[in-house]
C-alpha cells in the first residue's frame, strides 16, 4: 500500500458522495442513489479497465473500494445538509480526485505497454468518465460539455506526468507535481471563470433554435 493508494480511495469516497447527492437531489430511491454514487465512484476506472483489457477489473479485486463507496454513501445520507454546506470543500476534495485517477490512468494505462496518446486518453478517462456516466444517468448535461475547464485539466497533468517521467527518475515527484497541476488548473479555471469557448462563437447561441 502506498500514499496514492490511500488518495485513490479517499477520491472514491468523495466521488461516491458526489454521485449520491445528485441522486438525492434528482429524488432517486435509497437503491437508485446507492447506484449513482457507485458509477459515480467507478465508472471512469471500469471503463478504462475494459478498453485496456484489464481482468478483471481494478476494484473487483479489492473489497476497500466498495467500503469506500458505502462510506460515501452513509455519510451523504446521514451529513447531508452539513455536507451540502461544504460545497467549496467538496469542489477541492473532488479536484484532488480527479487528479489522483489521471495519474492513476495514466500509470496502468502504461503498465500494458499502450502508447502515449492512449495513456494521456485512459487518464482522462479515469478522472472524468464516472462523472459523465452519472450525469447522462440523472439527466444532465456532462460536466465535460460544459464551459467549466475539467478535462483540459485533466489532459494537461497527464500530459505532465508522461513527459516528466523522460526527465525525473523520482515517481513521486511526478506524481506529486501532475497532481498539482490538474489541482492548479483546475481551481483556478474555476475561480477566475476561464473557459476554452471561443468567443467568435458566442453569438450562434440559440443560432438554430428557431428564435425570430
Amino acid at each position: 500500500m502506498t500514499w496514492i493508494y490511500f488518495l485513490d480511495l479517499f477520491g472514491t469516497c468523495v466521488f461516491a458522495i458526489s454521485g449520491v447527492l445528485m441522486a438525492i437531489e434528482k429524488r432517486f430511491d435509497l437503491v437508485g442513489t446507492l447506484i449513482i454514487g457507485f458509477v459515480t465512484a467507478v465508472g471512469g476506472g471500469t471503463l478504462r479497465d475494459l478498453l485496456i483489457g484489464r481482468s478483471p477489473v481494478g476494484w473487483l479485486n479489492d473489497r476497500n473500494y466498495m467500503l469506500a463507496i458505502l462510506i460515501g454513501y452513509v455519510i451523504a445520507y446521514v451529513f447531508y445538509k452539513r455536507v451540502l454546506r461544504l460545497k467549496k470543500g467538496m469542489f477541492l476534495f473532488d479536484t484532488l480526485g480527479i487528479g489522483v485517477f489521471t495519474i492513476i490512468g495514466v500509470k496502468i494505462a502504461a503498465e500494458y505497454n499502450l502508447r502515449v496518446e492512449t495513456c494521456i486518453m485512459m487518464g482522462v478517462i479515469s478522472a472524468c468518465f464516472g462523472g459523465v456516466i452519472r450525469d447522462v444517468l440523472t439527466n444532465e448535461i456532462p460536466l465535460i460539455f460544459r464551459k467549466e475547464i475539467y478535462a483540459a485539466a485533466c489532459l494537461l497533468g497527464a500530459v505532465i506526468y508522461i513527459i516528466m517521467q523522460q526527465f525525473c527518475p523520482i515517481e513521486n515527484v511526478n506524481v506529486m507535481v501532475s497532481m498539482a497541476i490538474v489541482f492548479i488548473v483546475r481551481y483556478l479555471s474555476f475561480k477566475n471563470g476561464w473557459t476554452l469557448n471561443l468567443k467568435k462563437f458566442d453569438d450562434l447561441n440559440g443560432f438554430g433554435s428557431g428564435d425570430k
